[in-house]
């Protein structure tokens, strides 16, 4: 997939007039981009448009106006973006209780090293993840984002087209497997086939 470039980012005017609009096209857009592993895991597979929201969220949020940090959330954020053969993850641990996630997250370190796709019976793939996961090690408790790649090669972009998906956590704290509906599974068919 293409990067984002300098060019398609809106300014804070701009973007606050076609917000509402894009607001509503990204929920429509997650609701087949999106898969729990419950109780507490929740995996969005990033693509262009919510990568470009995500930039357009940061400027917003952080009312930038220089360029030179506009780029560097261009430059970071477009490391989201799969390329051809690839899966974006951005994995959230979601748990709403604050003294609950507090005694808990301590426990799930290293989640992010876990989780693995199924392509049927032929194939298991583990997701990597980025650099900044490694800190849970560090600070002794897992952090509630993680971004994670799945790459694949040829043929089991192939499998992954027509066999059944499973993702799967098997970390010692943390185990769950969940089927990728087929509305899912279509849509990281298109990300993994495109230029």
């Amino acid at each position: 997939m293409r990067k984002i470039t300098r060019d398609e980012i809106l300014n804070i005017y701009e973007y606050e007039k076609v917000r509402p609009q894009k607001v509503q096209e990204i929920i429509q857009l997650k609701k087949n981009r999106r898969v729990f592993i419950e109780p507490w895991v929740h995996l969005v597979f990033e693509n262009r448009d919510t990568v470009w929201f995500q930039i357009q969220e940061m400027i917003r949020s952080e009312r930038m106006v220089r360029e030179e940090e506009v780029q560097q959330e261009i430059d970071v954020y477009n490391e989201l973006i799969p390329e051809r053969g690839e899966i974006s993850i951005t994995m959230f641990i979601e748990i709403p209780e604050a003294s609950e996630r507090k005694k808990l997250l301590p426990q799930l370190v290293g989640i992010h090293d876990h989780l693995y796709f199924h392509i049927g019976n032929k194939h298991t793939v583990r997701a990597v993840a980025d650099e900044r996961s490694k800190e849970d090690y560090e600070y002794g408790k897992a952090a509630v984002v993680h971004f994670l790649k799945v790459k694949l090669s040829d043929e089991q972009v192939e499998d992954f087209k027509r066999e059944p998906i499973k993702v799967e956590i098997n970390h010692p704290n943390y185990r769950a497997i969940t089927t990728i509906p087929e509305e899912v599974r279509e849509q990281l068919i298109r990300d993994l086939t495109s230029d």
